[in-house]
């Protein structure tokens, strides 16, 4: 029973010593913790749902270009005069 006695002591002051030392190198808790939790997750989620919709209108930008023959390049074109043989033949 003493081994866990101070085996609990040796790692209670072992804590207290990181956190006395986080506390002096870093500040107090309320120095360190400037923005709330939540207020960056509602940020980032902002963020991240400009992107999808971003994306989303690219998407349908694209695909209807594509629909209307505006990118691709290869436009088929109907002749308006048909072509005549080159042997002059009428």
């Amino acid at each position: 029973m003493p081994d866990n006695d101070d085996t609990i002591l040796l790692e209670s002051v072992r804590t207290h010593r990181v956190r006395l030392r986080g506390a002096f190198l870093i500040g107090g808790l309320t120095e360190r913790r400037t923005v709330n939790d939540n207020v960056r997750r509602l940020i980032g989620s902002t963020v991240l749902a400009a992107v999808v919709c971003a994306g989303c209108v690219g998407t349908a930008f694209v695909l209807g270009a594509i629909r209307d023959g505006q990118v691709g390049g290869s436009t088929s074109t109907v002749p308006s005069s048909p072509a005549t043989p080159a042997g002059g033949a009428r």
